[in-house]
């Protein structure tokens, strides 16, 4: 094994682990994927014969030769392990949400910088090839002056899924700390912080104990930005709408990393995150006098951009780029959110 490489443990073989941290790891040149937390199993050894199977987490942090550990347990145990992880003397990638709330958040950046350790979050939709495209979208202009900005993320599930920590209210997760986390930070990205926040949460499946939609709207200053998620939608809306004094962009359809990733493809493999033309946004605007209309090609996604970045802030000294302050403060969003709910108002920031 090369000196340079990183040595990693991941916290659990969900579906995380499964499709996004251990392939990516593997993946990259330079990591080298030591160990994986399994308490009654050895799945994880199924798929990756190279890597040690262990039974508990602590077991994980007494494993001298690990430098990073992959927090990707249930939302509710990321603030404790995050911090037991820091206290071994480990640098830290937790699992979106950062943490329920953003004391927790606070607590584990302080304790990072006295420890002399990086924590990020996994915020992997910053690389998504949708969002790449209306980043350039924006900052190019090509809609004019934008003036309404709307991120939807829909999916179908009609069912509760039994013995799920994600279906316990208790737990104190949902739709708004699971997906919410991506939209809110993907947002927070395009444009800073808001004045305020005004949220409606529901529970839309029959039986459902969590938040299985949401819509929050983010006030800023000549724009109206929109975000919003729902289980029950199997006809998806689009994923963004972008409206501006020149023009339109509207893309359908999700970025194909993640099932590409699910059906074992390997991420450094040819024309990887590129998407099929049918799926390219389509963009309705004038430039310089003139009308345009047509599809705009889709950049290609690069999860592994991600942990390109967790290598040169640990090797390098690079500045990350998911930072905890940003992690915090879309935790804060949520919780800002949770509060318009809850009190039927707009929460001032």
């Amino acid at each position: 094994m090369a000196q340079d490489k990183i040595v990693a443990g991941i916290a659990s073989f969900g579906m995380s682990g499964k499709v996004f941290h251990a392939p990516l790891l593997c993946n990259h040149d330079g990591f080298y994927l030591k160990a994986i937390v399994e308490r009654s199993n050895d799945m994880a050894r199924q798929w990756y014969p190279d890597v040690e199977s262990v039974r508990s987490f602590d077991e994980l942090l007494h494993d001298t030769e690990i430098d990073l550990v992959i927090i990707n347990t249930p939302d509710h145990t990321h603030a404790e392990l995050a911090h037991k992880a820091l206290m071994a003397g480990k640098h830290v990638v937790v699992e979106k949400p950062f943490t329920l709330h953003a004391g927790e958040g606070e607590d584990l950046l302080n304790l990072a910088t006295r420890k002399s350790k990086i924590i990020s979050v996994f915020q992997n939709r910053r690389w998504d090839g949708d969002f790449l495209t209306i980043q350039k979208v924006i900052n190019e202009g090509l809609v004019g002056e934008l003036v309404n900005f709307e991120s939807n993320f829909d999916r179908f599930r009609n069912y509760i899924q039994p013995n799920s920590w994600k279906e316990d209210s208790s737990n104190g997760t949902g739709t708004i700390y699971n997906l919410g986390s991506h939209l809110i930070d993907q947002a927070l990205v395009l444009f800073g912080l808001p004045e305020a926040v005004t949220a409606e949460l529901r529970t839309l499946r029959p039986e459902g104990m969590v938040d299985d939609f949401f819509e929050v709207l983010l006030h800023y200053t000549g724009m109206r930005v929109a975000l919003k998620a729902s289980y029950l939608a199997r006809e998806a809306g689009a994923r963004f709408s972008l409206h501006g004094t020149q023009g339109s962009f509207v893309k359908y359809g999700l970025d194909p990393q993640e099932n590409a990733l699910k059906a074992g493809h390997s991420p450094q493999s040819t024309d990887w995150g590129k998407e099929k033309p049918e799926m390219w946004g389509t963009l309705n605007t004038e430039k310089h006098g003139l009308h345009y209309v047509g599809k705009l090609e889709t950049i290609a996604g690069n999860y592994m951009a991600f942990y390109d970045n967790i290598y040169d802030a640990i090797i390098n000294g690079k500045e990350l780029a998911v930072k905890p302050e940003e992690a915090i403060n879309v935790i804060s969003i949520i919780e800002a959110a949770l509060e318009s709910y809850k009190l039927k108002r707009t929460i001032s920031l």
